[in-house]
């Protein structure tokens, strides 16, 4: 006997909960129409992923219980259909807070009106961006339910990552397993999941679906790619970075799917990434568009490429605010590249304003010679302008700093750094470079020359980002050991890196962090960025 089943890989609003279930309906009508007797929805869909603290608050986890029932109920109208839905469970005694021993993430099986069991997820993630000790206790029993005559094993997300909970599904009956997900995008994780499921699948004998979320939550981007196995290998995947109802036929022993959506090259991984936090950062708090400090550079100009691509050009407006340093080819290019996209363009020339700076600062600075003083002044008038464009007309700042930058300190408080979403934060520099040639593939939206000449903060006379750094290609193999790998000074030197290199940038990481604790959030793709999984103390006298 087969069954039909469905994956709704979704994209949900974190507390929207009447959305949430709303969306969770329409998939149900969807599937139940197309004759699938099981719908698979992702890991905590009703509340969206991940919550946070709004799972200490009673009012919150009342709300949700009452939206799953609402749903429950919903589910009559769909007969023979059994629904699994993520949701947080817990008490609902108001005369006290809910405590985490009263509190699992949780699945229900809905049907026929009602919710027909429901599991408690048993392993909880608590490194990189997880957090989940701090809101949840752990299950402990199996669940395995029916339908359309298969006995299916539940899972949540982690719980697939070991191999207890899914031998002991397969010994309590079941005949498939199935497992439900909120599990963030990071570079090479795609393939990181199917080679653990395929563990799974062997240690079980069991075929198995992984319904997995997507969308943006303000740092962290899913990026779908749901997908089904057997012991033969991958029968389905449905594609990254979109919403979609996928459908599979399961036998207990074989599936069978009618789509196998190829995984695109890294580099386009990346860039739906990008554009998919951007539009539902933006469009998910409300706000009408974006606003872009633009320079001539090739960080402003893939943040600019990655806003248009994301929202529209007419929701995304540019500025060019030329100092006397700004080189002849920084206004050409500016200018040729917002030609290209059609975006709103506005140049405000700085000088007249250093200038006042500069002489109402003249008394104290007298006798002192220029520094980084004045190129910092000369940023932070940059950000008081976005941000008053920002303030008068609504739309939020994408600051343009890359990772290479925000690592050492590369960049100006409440200057560069003044916005409300840092879209190329955890793109290092030379993955800014591969990016932007991408994105050229697609339609040459930067001009050649952004891209190949010298990167330079253009502050002083002849500057370049070399004069202050090791090359990019140093510098971010360093910055990727040390943060993303967690390898010490001595072991890259090891590697075959410049000792006095790595003991500059390891020391220019350590004073920058008072700096980057300051910075907006922006999009994580790789394993540790410089968001909620890095959480170095900024005093700090530990010299390793």
């Amino acid at each position: 006997m087969s069954v039909k089943v469905a994956i709704a890989q979704l994209n949900f609003t974190v507390g929207d909960l009447s959305g949430n279930r709303r969306k969770i309906a329409e998939a149900a009508r969807a599937a139940h129409a197309a004759g699938a007797s099981l719908l698979l929805v992702p890991e905590l869909a009703l509340t969206g992923y991940p919550p946070e603290d709004l799972l200490m608050r009673p009012g919150f986890m009342r709300a949700t219980a009452a939206a799953l029932q609402e749903l429950a109920a919903e589910s009559a109208q769909w007969p023979g259909l059994r629904v699994v839905v993520g949701h947080p469970a817990g008490d609902d005694d108001r005369n006290r807070s809910i405590t985490i021993q009263q509190r699992h993430n949780a699945a229900s099986v809905l049907g026929e009106g009602r919710v027909i069991a429901t599991y408690a997820k048993r392993e909880l993630p608590n490194y990189q961006v997880f957090d989940e000790k701090r809101y949840f206790t752990p299950g402990t029993e199996a669940l395995v339910f029916e339908a359309g005559g298969v006995r299916f094993g539940l899972l949540i997300c982690e719980d697939a990552w070991f191999p207890v909970p899914a031998r002991e599904s397969a010994a309590a009956g079941a005949q498939a397993l199935v497992v439900i997900n909120a599990s963030p995008y990071h570079m090479g994780k795609t393939g990181e999941r199917v080679e653990w499921m395929k563990k799974r699948v062997a240690e079980t004998g069991l075929p198995l679906l992984f319904a997995h979320n997507v969308g943006g939550q303000d740092e962290i981007v899913f990026d779908g790619a749901s997908f089904a196995l057997d012991a033969t290998g991958l029968k389905a995947r449905l594609p990254m970075f979109e919403e979609t109802l996928g459908f599979v036929e399961v036998d207990g022993v074989h599936v069978r799917g009618s789509v196998l959506a190829p995984e695109p090259p890294l580099e386009a991984q990346v860039y739906e990434a990008l554009k998919l936090g951007v539009r539902d950062y933006i469009g998910k708090n409300g706000f009408p568009g974006a606003i872009i400090g633009l320079s001539g550079g090739i960080d402003s100009a893939l943040t600019l490429a990655i806003a248009c691509d994301a929202l529209g050009a007419d929701r995304v407006r540019a500025v060019m605010m030329p100092s006397q340093y700004t080189a002849d080819i920084s206004w050409i290019d500016s200018r040729e590249m917002v030609a290209r996209l059609g975006v709103r363009y506005d140049e405000i020339a700085i000088k007249p304003m250093f200038d006042q700076f500069e002489a109402a600062l003249a008394g104290d600075f007298a006798g002192l010679k220029p520094d980084t003083t004045e190129e910092n002044l000369q940023a932070r008038i940059r950000g008081t302008l976005l941000m008053a464009l920002s303030n008068k007309h609504g739309s939020i700042v994408l600051t343009t700093g890359n990772k290479s930058e925000m690592a050492v300190g590369y960049c100006t408080l409440y200057g560069d750094m003044a916005g409300g979403f840092a879209v190329i934060k955890d793109i290092a520099k030379t993955l800014v470079y591969r990016l932007a040639a991408y994105r050229n593939t697609v339609s040459p939206v930067i001009p050649e020359r952004i891209i190949t000449r010298p990167p330079s903060a253009e502050l002083r006379p002849d500057q370049k980002d070399q004069d202050s750094l090791p090359p990019y290609e140093v510098l971010d193999a360093i910055l990727a050991a040390y943060v993303e790998e967690d390898k010490s000074p001595s072991e890259i030197v090891a590697m075959g890196y410049p000792a006095a290199d790595v003991e500059r940038v390891v020391r220019l990481i350590r004073i920058s962090e008072y700096k980057r604790r300051q910075s907006p959030v922006g999009v994580r793709v790789t394993h540790r960025g410089f968001g909620r999984d890095w959480r170095m103390p900024i005093v700090n006298r530990f010299r390793e």
